[in-house]
This record gives C-alpha cells, sequence and structure tokens, in this order.
C-alpha cells in the first residue's frame, strides 16, 4: 500500500512540474528549435538567457526583433545566426520577441 502511494505521489509531481514547465511556440520551434531551446543552451544561447540578457531594457523588445532579422553573434561567442533564422517571417519574430522577452 505504501509503495502505491509513492507510486502516485511521484506520478502527480511529474504530471505537474510538465504542467508549470513553458513550452516553445510552434513558429519556435519550427524556426528556431534546432539551435535555440528555453533553458538549455544548444547551437545558439537558451531563451532564459537571451531573456536576462535584454531585461529591464527600455528597448529590449525592437532590439531583439532587429538581432533576430538581421542574424549575428551579438556577444554569445557562438555560432552566427542566420538572418531571420530559418526563414521566419516579420510577424514570426515579432511574435518570438515577445515571447523570449516574458521568459524568467
Amino acid at each position: 500500500m505504501k509503495a502505491i502511494f509513492t507510486v502516485l505521489a511521484v506520478a502527480g509531481l511529474m504530471v505537474a512540474g510538465n504542467a508549470m514547465a513553458t513550452d516553445m511556440p510552434a513558429d519556435g520551434k519550427a524556426k528556431c528549435g534546432a539551435c535555440h531551446s528555453i533553458d538549455t543552451k544548444k547551437v545558439g544561447p537558451a531563451w532564459k538567457d537571451v531573456a536576462a540578457k535584454y531585461a529591464g531594457k527600455a528597448d529590449a523588445e525592437a532590439t531583439l526583433v532587429k538581432n533576430i532579422t538581421k542574424g549575428g553573434a551579438y556577444g554569445w561567442k557562438m555560432g552566427m545566426m542566420p538572418a531571420k533564422g530559418m526563414g521566419a517571417n516579420d510577424a514570426q519574430i515579432a511574435s518570438l520577441a515577445k515571447f523570449i522577452l516574458t521568459l524568467k
């Protein structure tokens, strides 16, 4: 009986953890997911790290949109991001920049 309660408690925590985790939007997965993740550095920086870099800056969203559109390294000491990632359009870039800046 004790084992059943333990298994149920662990399963409940796993489900709760997944429900609280932030998931990358579909456009982010399709256009940026090969090189970026939300919380782990891949080829490019984790989006939470990007959010932290721009936190509190008045022009953060405009700067991030410009950087994604133009492409580049922007001091991350890793490969160069191609302009517009993997072919994201302006609306997708604006939406993803807003999303990235909400991450903590």
